[in-house]
């Protein structure tokens, strides 16, 4: 049994299932295409930036009443922050899936539950086609075709997907053939660049014999000339001949592709995906890094959130405050000054408690370091009232 028919062997695939048509018409089809996007390395270093900084961040399931969090099942969230299946851990996974998210403008995961209906495992999928279809009743199913001809029936409320450029198709997003000529240009100067070195590195000319030769002699003559001198191996470019034959230099200039036209390719593409280069060389400074979590990091975030909460709970675990989050400790990318000055203001209103100031730090927690700690300064508002009430009573009595 093949590793796709393990995985969706449990699942029932309708038989009057038929192919849904979206509110413009068309099929609802998904064929991966990034136009080989991912072969383009100032592509691959923008995508990977992003992915890598992506999967360090922590789902969660938490349970929220009355404004009040606490934690929720304890091997819910080992699937989802440790290992979703037993391939991969929880950062190769949202990696996966981010990557999936830019090359493709979609990406999915089946959410394997078992017959009580809790999570037991996330797979992302690389299907060679995905359609949507319903069928009488209108439940909406993915039917995936994968390499090999495999093809299966999935239920949608157990298919983890995310959509990037959300428009012209009502249930998936659109390609990336808008950056394809970017790519492609990029691709040409690499090759111009090359095509310089290599043509740089070797004589170009008109051989002319003073003596009638035959064809066959001609040629032998020829392959002789260049393999001699005609190669990159010979490094001093100069060649030492006779007079039975003139060499007739031929003047090449190779077009020099300058800084600013590379650096404007490059920034078209990081331009497209929202990234800047300091994100991808890693460079970034404080103000850097806030604006990129906040423009690529915490969309992404919102949109796993949403997805997960929605596929992993009904409505009604829902209205009791079940919900997945996906979070970061910011202030571990923030500089020491500000984390200072963050904890010296923050420290004293009880807001953090001691491991959690260790944690912005960078140092081990401690024992019993779950404690918030506050100043004196800082009262309770119920404490305040209570002490002017008592006050007043004082001087009432005082007064009698």
């Amino acid at each position: 049994m093949s590793f796709l028919s393990k995985l969706f062997g449990k699942n029932k695939s309708p038989t009057n299932a038929g192919r849904i048509e979206v509110m413009n018409g068309s099929p609802a089809m998904f064929t991966p295409f990034s136009g080989n996007a991912y072969e383009s390395d100032i592509y691959r270093a923008a995508v990977d930036a992003i992915a890598r900084n992506a999967a360090k961040l922590k789902p969660t399931h938490v349970i929220t009443i009355q404004g009040q969090r606490k934690d929720g099942d304890s091997q819910l969230n080992r699937i989802l922050q440790v290992r979703p299946n037993p391939y991969m851990t929880a950062y190769d996974m949202i990696y996966k899936l981010v990557t999936h998210y830019y090359l493709y403008n979609n990406a999915f995961a089946y959410l394997q539950k078992d017959d009580r209906g809790n999570l037991t495992g996330i797979y992302p999928l690389r299907p060679l086609q995905m359609e949507y279809m319903t069928d009488p009743t209108g439940e909406l199913y993915c039917k995936f075709l994968f390499m090999g001809g495999k093809t299966f029936i999935v239920p949608f409320k157990e298919v983890f997907t995310i959509r990037r450029f959300y428009n012209s198709n009502d249930l998936l997003g659109d390609t990336n053939t808008a950056i394809i000529p970017t790519l492609e240009l990029a691709h040409t100067q690499s090759e111009g660049i090359k095509n310089s070195i290599k043509s740089n590195a070797t004589i170009r000319g008109i051989l002319k014999y003073n003596q009638v030769l035959s064809p066959e002699k001609l040629k032998q003559e020829k392959e002789a000339f260049i393999n001699d001198y005609l190669n990159v191996s010979n490094t001093g470019g100069i060649a030492a001949i006779d007079n039975k034959f003139d060499y007739i230099p031929l003047e090449n200039k190779p077009i020099a592709i300058n800084d600013k036209q590379l650096q404007a390719v490059k920034q078209k593409i990081y331009d497209y995906l929202g990234i800047s280069e300091n994100i991808v060389k890693s460079t970034y400074n404080e103000d850097e890094w806030a604006a990129f979590y906040e423009s690529v990091i915490e969309p992404l975030a919102v949109q796993f959130s949403l997805e997960l909460t929605d596929k992993l709970f009904t409505q009604r675990e829902q209205a009791f405050g079940n919900s997945i989050l996906l979070e970061a400790n910011r202030l571990q990318f923030a500089s020491n000054t500000t984390k200072t000055n963050i904890l010296k203001e923050l420290m004293p209103l009880g807001l953090f408690t001691i491991n959690q100031a260790l944690e912005i730090l960078n140092l081990p927690a401690v024992e019993n370091g779950d404690r918030r700690v506050q100043t004196l300064n800082v009262v309770s508002t119920d404490i305040v009232d209570q002490y002017q009430m008592k006050g007043k009573g004082v001087k009432e009595n005082e007064g009698d």
